[in-house]
């Protein structure tokens, strides 16, 4: 006898589920889709312990009859695609027909539906229908979610605390705010609202209801496209940045997707104007023929393929430069409020802090094991909670509409203009560090070594792209490289070969350069040479690109004033007068800022006038 079997279908449908949500937010992603998807222009998220006792999507769109009410439980079940040629010109978020079967076989399932005709309520527990029946609401549909993966406790046991899974589901939420501002969106937490938008259209708006007023005051309006490709959103300057990508959103045709080649795109863009180990805030939308995109990947859809990936990693990244280097003002100083801590220090309560902490762990501990109980009293309570809901719907959207008109008068459109170098006196020097000027509107403090570092490199950029003049050494430049970089010498010599410096071999682990750039007598070649054999020890698969830029920044670097060293002021002003002069002269090659501004309204308010 045969030891293969056919699964049954529920069997199926909870190892698909596995794939397709893997907490909460897979749960709210895959159904706020489909709610999009349905033409939705209300999309109402309600969550209670971060959606795993329950959660609920409640939309506007065009709602089901009740043959499709039961059939959208079925697997591969779909009305957004009929045959395998449209998988190569899809248009909607959802397309697989296996987000509803895979979430009602780890959960209690109960589905509210109208297309204005007829109203049908679909009760799936389990993978188990129990009810089917006809049940009065308004065109559209609502999903209710209680107990998910409470028969999966392998699943359930690695659900993280609910505050955690709620925050996942704000993210999620507010990047389909982010690509729909179209679309108003409202999020409760244990019913307390924690986001809303209006639904009025305006990105900027959604743009400040997600990362804040600051981000809002500094985002940049971009519009670009070649052939293949249209991507429009907001650039955050990059005075503000993120410890981590959460900031960096990108879409592609609306859908919401992790391309890591593309945030570094827009990373390389950035790189010029923000220190490593920070990462911008963006939010672009890139519009293209859908046949360029390949949605089939995996179950949860947030991988795809792209075709002309390369032209699209290129056009993001110079198109964010060329807007950056357009539009970047130097950071301004921010003084922070804190002359009351002269008068009352903060003290704190050690013992109490202590056992507060530990009564929200045990909160937190009972909270992690769910045993949601499905009785007929929940049943009653999901209508209530419907009827108190659509009650509120016309009060909460005249509510965004006032909120969206508001935020339009405070917030005219934005339009970039090019910055200008404004005149500096110079006054003195400040701990042999930083260079004082007066200017206009106030104060500006200028960081010596990196003013002069961007000078130098922009001279040394200018003069890579000239024919040098060659000198050959005395003595040789010997290089202990190690037997790996000596086997890839002539790699190196490729990524190198625009400051016209041959390494060649000399031994097992040494190379040796007989003749460099008279140019490169100003600095310590030695030095720099052993810095860009270094370059290649630390990245194995180092891009030309990449190595153009370090290279030029660590001549600029080494060739720099530094801190500790005393000025004359006819050496400030000429660091003052070769800044001006620089294409960027607000950032050193490595992204930190070489002056900040603290304005003289600033200045006034700080001594109390």
């Amino acid at each position: 006898m045969g030891k293969i079997k056919q699964l049954d279908t529920l069997t199926a449908n909870m190892i698909a589920a596995g794939e397709v949500v893997e907490r909460p937010m897979g749960v709210v992603k895959e159904l706020v889709e489909n709610a999009i998807d349905a033409g939705s222009t209300r999309i109402e998220v309600n969550i209670t312990e971060g959606g795993i006792q329950r959660l609920s999507v409640i939309d506007n769109g065009c709602g089901m009859d009740a043959q499709d009410a039961q059939l959208c439980f079925g697997r591969h079940a779909t009305s957004k695609i009929q045959s395998q040629n449209d998988l190569w010109s899809i248009h909607t978020l959802g397309f697989r027909g296996e987000a509803l079967p895979s979430i009602a076989s780890v959960s209690r399932m109960v589905l509210s539906t109208s297309d204005g005709k007829d109203a049908t309520r679909v009760v799936v527990a389990y993978g188990n229908t129990e009810s089917v029946t006809p049940y009065p609401c308004n065109q559209g549909t609502e999903i209710s979610v209680e107990g998910l993966f409470y028969q999966t406790p392998a699943r359930l046991k690695h659900m993280r605390s609910a505050a955690y899974e709620a925050s996942l589901i704000q993210d999620v939420v507010s990047k389909f705010a982010l690509s729909h501002p179209e679309i108003a969106f409202i999020l409760r937490s244990d019913d307390r609202e924690s986001f809303r938008t209006s639904g009025q259209g305006n990105l900027l708006e959604v743009v400040y209801q997600v990362f804040g007023r600051m981000a809002a005051e500094n985002a940049i309006p971009v519009d670009f496209s070649d052939f293949d490709y249209s991507v429009k959103g907001y650039l955050i300057k990059p005075n503000i940045t993120r410890a981590s990508r959460t900031g960096m959103n990108l879409f592609l045709n609306g859908r919401m997707v992790r391309t890591y080649k593309l945030y570094k795109a827009v990373q390389d863009g950035y790189e010029d104007f923000i220190v490593k180990g920070r990462y911008p805030i963006c939010v672009l939308d890139i519009a293209m023929d859908p046949h360029l995109l390949d949605v089939n990947v995996h179950p949860s859809k947030w991988e795809v393929r792209l075709s002309k990936e390369i032209q699209l990693e290129t056009l993001i990244k110079n198109n964010v430069a060329n807007m950056l280097r357009g539009t970047v003002l130097a950071p301004a100083a921010e003084v922070r409020e804190a002359r009351q801590e002269y008068y009352q220090p903060i003290s704190f309560d050690t013992d109490r802090l202590i056992q507060e902490a530990e009564y929200r762990k045990e909160q937190e501990r009972r909270q992690s094991v769910v045993e949601p109980v499905i009785s007929t009293a929940q049943e009653v309570k999901v209508e209530k909670q419907e009827i108190t809901l659509e009650e509120k719907i016309k009060e909460t959207e005249a509510e965004l509409k006032r909120v969206s008109t508001q935020f339009e008068q405070e917030y005219p459109e934005y339009k970039p203009q090019k910055q200008v170098f404004p005149p500096m006196e110079v006054i003195g020097q400040l701990h042999e560090k930083f260079i004082l000027c007066a200017t206009e509107k106030g104060l500006v403090i200028i960081d010596q070594h990196a003013a002069q570092e961007r000078v130098h490199y922009e001279e040394y950029k200018a003069k890579l792209n000239q024919d040098p003049v060659m000198m050959d050494c005395l003595v040789p430049i010997t290089i202990h490289a190690g037997n790996d970089l000596v086997r890839r010498v002539e790699e190196i010599n490729v990524a190198v070969e625009d400051i016209h410096v041959v390494f060649e071999p000399f031994g097992k682990d040494t190379l040796v350069v007989h003749s460099v750039p008279v140019w490169m007598q100003d600095i310590d070649e030695t030095q720099f040479l052993n810095d860009v054999i270094d370059l290649f020890k630390n990245d194995r698969d180092i891009k030309y690109a990449r190595m153009e830029k370090k290279k030029i920044a660590t001549m600029a670097c080494h060739h720099s004033i530094r801190f500790n060293r005393s000025l004359t002021m006819d050496e400030m002003k000429e660091v003052v007068r070769q800044l001006s002069l620089c294409e960027n002269p607000y950032h050193c090659p490595h992204g930190r800022p070489t002056f900040i501004t603290l304005d003289e309204k600033t200045l006034v308010k700080e001594f109390l006038r």
